[in-house]
């Protein structure tokens, strides 16, 4: 049985196609067609015709939001229209052909043989398209099906997905090729189903004369003046498709511009690779195949090249039947007029109208006749489509001209041929002077002379129906409906996708659920069923159910009992929501919770640890210490906010040399790791300090500590040794502020000497300072956390310091606690001042 000869099914679940689409498609299914009724709407001056594209550089790039822009636009978006039409329209047609082998094989009928397709895909877990070509590859044996069945034997290993989607666009394009009219419908659905998924963007067919001319037959993405510059090639002209027709094995060209050959489209992609293969069947050859690709063309696989192969070998079937025009011809353009529009206005779901203009004695457009109404023509009066057809436009609706604008809207449209689409448009038909009103949806578009009105009176029934039908997907809802007399069961289509289960197959009674669903679930299912049909009251119950495809979801049942007037249980009927979403949701937050509180505790138990180890090496108050003619404080306060525990410290100690080591750093960072850090260096410093080097000398030392046993931790710091006896002090800074001195009232920073922070390099070495104090001076060492702002500079804070410490109290403890006292500081950071007053 031919494919021609296989029963048509109505395919219930299609979806209904756009307004325009179905308005522009042109009668004879073909991509040619639509190209060519576009192409009559632009000619210019010289009686050329132009594409849109074409047009549009002549205007001089014309924005798309101008009325010649949103024109080119709309017969772009159309023509893609057309083209995926008649793309799902091929797919269709190789399901047909695969059910009639399965007629034929199987003995049955259309129905069954769709449903055991439909079954044999879900069982496969392919689409029935990939089934269907299945099929078909095994009852043909033929050409395709070798190379189909080579390319996914070479690629089942790697991607298997890729090997099935080739298999499809081989047939799909073999099945474009046979229902197209001519060699440019072949050009389009080679183009569309098979060359574009490999990159390609252009295809030409080229059929070969007796004498070595070719004759451009077909193409696909070039440009109308590009195809007719390209009609004919004489003979011995050497062009790529010459090579192809001379090479037995195809031309394949990397980069077109590297071979210096002349051919179609070589301005648009000199860059591009090429292929050009000979089409041929029974060793003869008919013509050539070349196609065009925008970027270079790396050397292809050895079945993508069986693929093209393949393809070429469907345009010599083409070729063969191809009968070149006369030198000089031209080719007639395809325009459809008013009888072939009536023909696709009979074939739309929608009420349309054919509309053909109407003129006055001078030629000048007055009114539309109708020529024709379709069968699902719906008068919003309520009148038969006799009364209507034949009529003129104003006479049936004079009402068209009112508020409603459509008269204008339908002559906008045939004088500039931009369709026109509305929604929710008021139509108003006057019946014995009675205004009677309808809303519908509005489609109006232009085809040659004639004007295709579609309208779509709105049903409220309907419009309600695919409320509830869209409100139920998005809320993942099935509903179910079961007569408890006869056992019939009812499931609408979104119950079906939650059990996991194809809509041929048998719907689950109630009574059953328990076997669907957890083990763990079944008191509660078995207490809603006994709510439920014992006691007939509505009932409702939460579950887990476990599909066939291993998947479970979690699902909540809510039903009701329908009794007939002696009160006996006639039906059931309830719904069921796929709740897994929100339940998961819930056990996610559950988990986050324990989380958060768990985290909480960890951090609370951190931060009092920190704090216990902070004090109990550098408690907040701390006895001083007592020297010979030396005043010793220090202060230390801690951070405000637990989260942020540092790392300063602080250390002032007579050594056993007499010397007294003052010291205050900062380690960088907050919490325990910056704690055990301070403890590591402050200890470290102390027990350096008993060999008797010098402060740059102690914070070398200190810098390789910090560098290479403590994790790489940086820190700065401030040494200092004083001698009592001669009344000087050496030291050095790594990176931190100066220590700032006191003299008769008045205070200034030491003068900085140069040193990196702790921990930055392996090995570094620091500039000592030594100076002389005299009886009254005050010596103050501090950290960052005294002056640091975040609003403020550096420089700015440390000038007020400077005020502060001017006002010089009596005794040193009351100047250190003034200072902590004026502090600006707002960074909440740890706060070390170490202060000296010599006597």
């Amino acid at each position: 049985m031919s494919m021609s000869e296989q029963p048509s099914e109505p395919q219930a679940d299609e979806p209904q196609r756009d307004l325009a689409g179905l308005a522009s498609a042109n009668p004879s299914g073909t991509a040619e067609a639509a190209q060519r009724e576009s192409d009559e709407r632009w000619v210019v001056p010289d009686g050329q015709v132009a594409s849109p594209e074409a047009l549009l550089s002549e205007l001089g790039g014309v924005s798309t939001s101008s009325p010649v822009g949103r024109l080119a636009a709309t017969v772009e978006r159309l023509s893609r229209e057309v083209r995926a039409a008649q793309a799902e329209a091929e797919g269709r047609a190789l399901i047909e052909l695969a059910k009639g082998v399965l007629i034929e094989r199987l003995k049955c009928g259309p129905a069954q043989a769709a449903r055991q397709l439909s079954e044999l895909a879900e069982q496969a877990q392919v689409s029935p398209l990939e089934l269907a070509v299945d099929v078909i590859n095994q009852a043909a044996r033929d050409r395709m099906s070798e190379v189909t069945d080579a390319f996914l034997a070479a690629t089942r290993a790697s991607d298997e997905a890729e090997a099935e989607s080739a298999a499809v666009r081989l047939r799909a394009a073999e099945s474009g090729v046979l229902a197209a009219d001519d060699t440019q419908a072949v050009a389009d659905a080679l183009l569309e189903q098979a060359l574009r998924p490999l990159g390609a963007v252009a295809v030409a067919i080229w059929a070969a004369g007796p004498d070595g001319s070719l004759t451009l037959a077909g193409s696909a993405g070039f440009s109308l003046a590009e195809a007719t510059r390209w009609r004919y090639v004489p003979p011995e002209v050497v062009t790529v498709a010459r090579r192809g027709l001379v090479e037995r094995e195809g031309h394949w060209i990397t980069a077109l511009k590297e071979t210096g050959l002349p051919t179609i489209g070589l301005h648009h992609h000199p860059d591009g690779g090429r292929a050009a293969l000979p089409a041929g069947t029974g060793g003869r050859v008919h013509g050539v195949l070349e196609i065009a690709w925008p970027e270079p063309l790396e050397p292809q696989r050895p079945q993508i090249v069986r693929q093209v192969e393949a393809l070429a070998e469907l345009c010599a079937h083409t070729l063969e039947m191809y009968t070149p025009l006369p030198t000089g011809a031209q080719e007639p353009r395809v325009v459809p007029d008013a009888a072939e529009l009536m023909d696709l206005a009979d074939g739309l779901h929608d009420p349309a109208l054919v509309l053909v203009p109407h003129l006055d004695q001078g030629g000048h457009l007055v009114d539309f006749r109708i020529q024709h109404v379709n069968d699902r023509f719906l008068d919003p009066a309520g009148r038969p489509r006799a009364v209507v057809n034949g009529a003129l436009l104003l006479e049936a609706y004079p009402m068209a001209a009112g508020d409603s604008e459509l008269f204008q809207r339908v002559e906008r449209v045939y004088a500039t041929g931009e369709p026109f689409r509305a929604r929710r448009m008021s139509l108003t038909a006057l019946v014995d002077q009675v205004p009677l009103s309808a809303i519908a949806d509005i489609s109006i578009s232009r085809h040659g002379t004639s004007v295709l009105l579609i309208w779509r009176i709105e049903d409220e029934t309907a419009r309600l129906a695919s409320l509830l039908q869209n409100a139920q997907r998005l809320g993942r809802i099935g509903g179910f409906e079961e007569n408890v007399l006869t056992g019939e069961i009812t499931w609408n289509g979104q119950l079906f996708d939650l059990y996991g289960r194809p809509q041929s197959s048998t719907p689950v009674p109630l009574e059953e659920l328990p076997v669907h669903a957890h083990p763990d679930d079944g008191v509660s299912i078995r207490r809603f069923l006994r709510t439920l049909l014992h006691h007939r009251r509505p009932a409702s119950a939460a579950f887990r159910l476990q599909r066939p495809d291993g998947v479970t979801r979690h699902i909540r049942i809510v039903a009701e009992p329908v009794l007939d007037t002696d009160d006996r249980l006639l039906l059931v009927r309830g719904a069921c929501q796929d709740i897994s979403a929100q339940h998961w949701t819930e056990v996610a937050l559950a988990a986050t919770r324990d989380q958060l509180a768990h985290t909480e505790q960890q951090a609370t138990e951190r931060n009092r640890l920190t704090l216990q180890l902070q004090h109990a090496i550098m408690p907040p108050t701390q006895a001083p210490l007592q020297v010979a003619g030396l005043q010793v404080a220090v202060r230390y306060r801690p951070a405000e906010t637990e989260q942020l525990v540092g790392g300063d410290w602080y250390d002032a100690v007579v050594l056993p040399s007499g010397m007294v080591l003052l010291c205050v750093g900062d380690v960088a960072g907050h919490g325990i790791e910056a704690a055990t850090s301070m403890v590591v260096l402050r200890n470290a410093l102390r027990g350096l300090a008993v060999t008797g080097a010098g402060p740059g000398q102690l914070l070398s030392w200190l810098n390789i500590v910090a560098h290479h046993l403590t994790g790489a931790v940086t820190a700065t710091a401030v040494c200092g040794l004083y001698d009592p006896q001669r009344r000087t002090l050496r030291w050095a800074r790594a990176g931190h502020l100066p220590p700032v001195l006191v003299r008769d009232a008045e205070a200034a920073p030491l003068p900085l000497g140069s040193g990196l922070l702790l921990g930055a390099v392996p090995e570094a070495a620091y500039e000592e300072k030594e100076m002389q104090l005299a009886a009254g001076d005050t010596l103050l060492m501090y950290t960052d956390g005294l002056i640091e702002r975040r609003d403020r500079p550096v420089e700015e804070s440390l000038t007020h310091l400077l005020t502060t410490a001017r006002a010089a109290p009596t005794t040193l403890d009351q100047q250190l606690d003034r200072l902590l006292t004026y502090s600006r500081s707002d960074t909440d950071d740890d706060t070390c001042i170490v202060g000296i007053r010599v006597g």
